[in-house]
């Protein structure tokens, strides 16, 4: 969750780590640190908040100088966030970098002890820098083997010994690290955007793998010090891709991006008016004979598998279960080697989708990761991947990931429906067709943005609210509760439509919030009297439809009309405005919306 660089070259360093840090914050922001070569000392800075309070405490504290260190922004696991929990740690002679958690610290803190260690923090991390130490013999690389062999759980460890000035070593496990490859400097890095404005070509760093690091050498080697030689990668996002480009926030110019992302992500997997994912390695052949399907996934990625569900079993009539990754792992799932399973996240690093990876792997079923971050760590190790192509998605909040996660999962289910027979080519190519037509019915959506802001300042002092729907409306409620609630900070549930009279109404209030999504013409009927319900017991209504539906007062207080599409597709569409009344609700109150507290960007922890 953490994020983590290091940098060696002829720069500033302290200019160059800051600069990376910040392209990293979205992965934690509970404390920032670096650790710069000064003077043939290891000289630390290091501050609870975020990189600006960092910033400002070298202002009036001491800026390091050097140009080689290695630094951290932090998501607290162990200890709460302040200055001494925070990155680097270490001693006099070595100072380490970490992502990741150490489920054996207690026993090595513990015996670290008896061997006269004391300990300031409440880390975990501290005890590898104090491991470290332990079994320095002056000889880095001999040192680093010793001590991963000793500890257990995820890291990626960014790592600088006194008296190798001009040096980082690196190594991981679980958790990701790549090493930046540039002229006359080298970097490594948590993720991709933190080099991008130094370098696009980088190594990625694999499982039980350490690097030595000069501004014009890089040497890999594993455990047993064979040496590694890797194949350079090439980063295809650039820098621009990862900046703001003039709006106000990440969030909302990665929700006026999703038109082209989506446009990206489906036209190379349609040929001839079909869905075509064979160039992923999922055949129709393939398809047709695995007996059932799993979606696993966490977050937002889960509301897509969601989506996918009801999408996949509605035209492909084929049972799909999906699974919270963090529950699949442990309910011994039934799982065979004739099943399907199907790991959707953005970054590839999910920790706990990881692990579901491994366990359907282990059953020997078939795995496909529909991923945005190429060379991730779920993409290597599944059978079959399908690349997003959302490009850098920094807001914590995910919208674009989730809607190119969506259509993906759209042409699995027709080019299942076809693969199946369930469906005919004609019937394949119209429902592709009204796919391929969504980036630009989306244009038109993204013009609401007004209507939503106006909506959103009806929620501003709301404690509490609802979002109800039913069918594809209720997979998307969810999708809309979450957006609201982890950047606006306002207490919101999704609810089934229909179980409100099953207990969830004795919650609705005078001038509550209720949210209805109301997309899908066969259940529209059913949905309105539900909402005639909340609306009798003094609800505020909103409601999110399609155009053809009647602007009937006894029953909404405001309506948000999208373009009339398939009712399947409604979800492409409905999605924006739910994304638009959480940013703006979010920016009405004054809240952190890139950054909301708590939260960070890529969980590789668990």
């Amino acid at each position: 969750m953490c994020g983590i660089v290091g940098y060696v070259g002829k720069k500033d360093s302290v200019e160059v780590l800051i600069d990376a840090l910040s392209k990293l914050e979205y992965r934690g922001y509970d404390s920032a640190g670096i650790a710069v070569f000064e003077n043939e000392k290891i000289a630390v800075q290091k501050s609870k908040g975020k990189i600006k309070d960092l910033l400002a405490k070298m202002e009036s504290d001491k800026r390091p100088t050097g140009v080689c260190g290695i630094g951290h922004t932090r998501w607290a696991t162990h200890g709460e966030p302040s200055d001494i929990n925070s990155h680097p740690h270490g001693n006099k002679r070595i100072s380490i970098v970490h992502n990741g958690i150490i489920e054996n610290y207690k026993q090595i803190k513990d015996f670290l002890i008896t061997q006269g260690y004391g300990f300031e923090s409440e880390t975990d991390t501290e005890t590898v820098a104090k491991l470290l130490d332990y079994y320095y013999d002056g000889d880095p690389v001999n040192t680093i083997c010793r001590t991963i062999e000793e500890i257990r759980g995820s890291y990626a460890l960014g790592i600088m010994f006194r008296d190798f000035p001009g040096k980082i070593f690196a190594a991981r496990k679980d958790s990701p690290l790549i090493i930046g490859v540039g002229e006359n400097e080298n970097f490594i890095a948590s993720d991709v955007p933190a080099i991008l404005k130094y370098t696009r070509d980088y190594y990625l760093l694999e499982e039980n793998e350490i690097a030595e690091i000069t501004d014009r050498e890089i040497k890999i080697c594993d455990t047993h010090r064979e040496p590694i030689i890797k194949e350079l990668q090439t980063a295809t996002w650039d820098i621009d891709a990862a900046e703001k480009g003039g709006y106000e926030h990440f969030m909302l110019k990665e929700i006026n991006e999703q038109p082209t992302a989506i446009k990206t992500t489906i036209a190379p997997r349609i040929s001839n008016g079909m869905p075509y994912l064979e160039e992923s390695g999922l055949t129709k052949e393939m398809l047709k004979n695995y007996n059932r399907i799993f979606i696993v996934a966490c977050g937002t990625a889960m509301h897509a598998g969601l989506v996918g569900k009801y999408v996949i079993e509605k035209v492909a009539r084929t049972e799909v279960t999906v699974d919270i990754a963090s529950e699949f792992r442990y309910r011994n799932p039934l799982i065979t080697d004739k099943d399907l399973v199907i790991l959707i996240s953005q970054s590839g690093e999910t920790a706990d989708t990881k692990a579901a990876l491994e366990l359907a792997k282990s059953h020997g079923a078939t795995t496909m990761s529909v991923v945005n971050v190429k060379g991730s760590s779920i993409a290597r190790a599944s059978d079959i991947v399908i690349y997003t192509h959302a490009g850098p998605e920094i807001s914590v909040a995910s919208t674009k990931a989730y809607s190119v996660q969506l259509s993906v999962m759209y042409l699995l289910a027709f080019e299942l429906a076809y693969a199946k027979g369930v469906i005919s080519e004609e019937e394949c190519k119209k429902l592709t067709k009204e796919l391929m037509d969504i980036p630009e019915k989306l244009a038109e959506v993204l013009e609401l943005k007004e209507r939503c802001q106006f909506v959103a300042s009806r929620l501003v002092n709301s404690d509490s609210l609802l979002y109800i729907g039913r069918g594809l409306d209720y997979a998307l409620s969810m999708e809309g509760s979450l957006k609201l609630k982890e950047i606006s900070y306002i207490h919101s549930e999704s609810y089934a439509a229909g179980e409100l009279k099953h207990g969830t109404i004795s919650l609705v209030t005078e001038e509550m919030p209720v949210i209805a999504v109301a997309t899908q013409s066969d259940l529209i009927e059913k949905t309105i009297s539900n909402i005639k319900e909340v609306k009798s017991r003094g609800a505020k209504v909103i409601m999110i439809c399609s155009e053809d539906v009647e602007d009937d007062k006894s029953v909404t207080n405001h309506l948000i009309k999208l373009p009339k599409i398939n009712d399947i597709l409604m979800p492409m569409l409905a999605a924006v405005p739910m994304q638009y009344i959480a940013y703006y609700t979010a920016v009405l109150r004054g809240c952190d919306v890139d950054q909301p507290r708590n939260l960070a960007k890529s969980v590789t922890v668990e």
